[in-house]
């Protein structure tokens, strides 16, 4: 698993991931993508967990975006419903791949500026291979994925202490897991209305 942080006040959006990517059959590592925008409409979607359900979900995201009519409250209501949809496919896929079924999960983010409530706006998905529905939840100030490591900490929009907030965790996850299983660079998202910055906040 991997790190995923969202700060989120009225009018900032801070979203932290960070870089590692394990090959689910071979276990090789690379550097992976966790964190995209799009950016016509202020908004950023980021995971943790699978990375090819991921890029899947915003690639028709991203083809959504383009309707005339597009609005990010109706993206979020459909998201949900399109992560139901593709899930079987992807747990088909696994089976395929000789993939365990209980590393099959996915944490999904979507987050940006929404005029028409004049805030900035998240919403966090969850979805896992034991059957039961998506789990969809707004959020209300933000959260930590893990957050068992974090427990007592307050948040903060500081960049340095979004980045030691990320080492807590990758010690905390490799631990657990007694191997790397995060790692990498954290790389955040800040947005507020009318403007997206990406930042290298350093390794972890």
């Amino acid at each position: 698993m991997s790190i995923l942080n969202v700060l989120l006040s009225p009018d900032r959006l801070l979203v932290a991931v960070d870089t590692l990517a394990e090959d689910a059959r071979t276990g090789e590592h690379s550097s992976g993508a966790k964190l995209l925008l799009i950016p016509q409409h202020n908004l950023v979607m980021a995971t943790r967990g699978s990375a090819q359900f991921f890029l899947r979900l915003y690639q028709l995201s991203l083809q959504a975006s383009f309707r005339a009519d597009f609005t990010m409250e109706q993206l979020m209501s459909e998201l949900g419903l399109v992560i139901e949809q593709l899930w079987p496919n992807y747990v088909a896929a696994a089976d395929q791949a000789g993939i365990p079924r209980d590393r099959l999960h996915t944490e999904i983010v979507l987050g940006g500026w929404s005029p028409k409530s004049g805030r900035m706006m998240a919403t966090a998905y969850a979805k896992s291979a034991n059957e039961q529905p998506v789990i969809s939840q707004p959020l209300e100030g933000g959260l930590a994925s893990p957050g068992d490591p974090l427990r007592g900490r307050s948040a903060s929009f500081d960049l340095d202490a979004v980045l030691q907030a990320g080492r807590l965790q990758v010690e905390f996850l490799n631990d657990k897991a007694g191997r790397a299983a995060a790692g990498g660079r954290l790389i955040s998202a800040l947005l507020q209305r009318g403007a997206a910055e990406l930042r290298d906040l350093g390794y972890l």
